[in-house]
């Protein structure tokens, strides 16, 4: 069921992505065909949460699409800028069409768009974030995501005052593209939120899932020995750690005293069936046997 709203307001006309002559963005272009449209070979949202893409598949069921998707043409058919989420659900709902607004952009600013369209939805987690505002300050600025984060160490350490030339018009954009932004102050972002993506990799990996708070991975990355530090991530996720057992475990396998409890098998079962719940497996058709299967076996042991 698709559901066109009479008159479209999108939030991206508030980040000044487009001329306030350009009333373009602010139309309706009506219903387009699903199979017409491309995903962008470059994409900024890497995970997508299975319960939430399920609320979002329920709510199209029962209400619609009510925010059109926003696409630019590319070939014989449209490339989706923003609106991957909406997307997806509406071809597991197998929609025939979708509604969009079309607009003419080029890789670059499209790109942008779909960045900042990204920072505008509440489940964002904090590494996505970061990704993608520094993908933002990249593009702004044209420069490379590394001299980027230079520069904002460099503004960290370098008094306002004291910055000259070319040092200071640089600094003076990246105040303003923060202040367009409105997620987040720019030491705030340099200090809390760059560190994280320094952070090894499984760990990263388990903030960027979802599995676990920011500030329980930093904690945990504080774990210089691997084989110690995966033991503990693991038990954080599937005993739900709290960040003050996660610390009192640290000073522990710093001390040598380790402390890593054996899992239960109710515990374990638990924790896996919260996993699955959240898996990107019920997506894959391709495991819908197994999972049948699975099932089939829990319920002749509960018979």
């Amino acid at each position: 069921m698709i559901k066109p709203p009479s008159k479209v307001q999108t939030k991206l006309s508030n980040i000044a992505l487009f001329d306030d002559d350009d009333d373009e963005i602010s139309k309706f272009d009506g219903l387009i065909s699903i199979s017409d449209i491309s995903l962008p070979q470059q994409q900024p949202r890497r995970y997508f949460d299975p319960v939430k893409m399920q609320e979002l598949q329920e709510s199209i069921r029962h209400h619609g699409i009510l925010e059109p998707i926003l696409v630019r043409p590319l070939g014989d058919g449209y490339e989706l800028v923003a609106g991957e989420r909406r997307l997806r659900a509406a071809k597991e709902l197998e929609l025939k069409e979708i509604p969009a607004i079309i607009h003419e952009l080029t890789t670059e600013k499209a790109y942008e768009i779909a960045l900042i369209e990204n920072l505008q939805r509440e489940e964002l987690n904090p590494v996505e974030e970061t990704e993608a505002i520094l993908q933002i300050l990249s593009l702004r600025l044209t420069l490379p995501e590394k001299e980027v984060v230079s520069h904002l160490y460099k503004m960290r350490v370098t008094p306002e005052q004291e910055r000259e030339d070319a040092f200071a018009v640089i600094s003076n954009q990246v105040i303003s593209i923060f202040d367009s932004l409105q997620t987040i102050k720019w030491e705030s972002f340099v200090v809390n939120r760059l560190p994280l993506l320094n952070l090894p990799e499984e760990v990263l990996e388990a903030l960027r899932q979802g599995q676990i708070e920011y500030t329980k991975a930093t904690a945990i990355a504080t774990v210089k020995d691997i084989e110690k530090r995966q033991s503990l991530l693991k038990e954080a996720i599937n005993s739900g750690l709290s960040l003050l057992q996660i610390k009192e475990k640290i000073r522990d396998i710093k001390a040598g005293q380790i402390t890593l409890k054996p899992v239960t098998l109710k515990t374990r079962f638990t924790n896996s069936m919260q996993q699955l719940k959240k898996s990107a497996i019920w997506d894959d058709r391709s495991k819908q046997k197994s999972l049948e299967k699975l099932i089939l076996q829990i319920e002749a042991l509960l018979g």
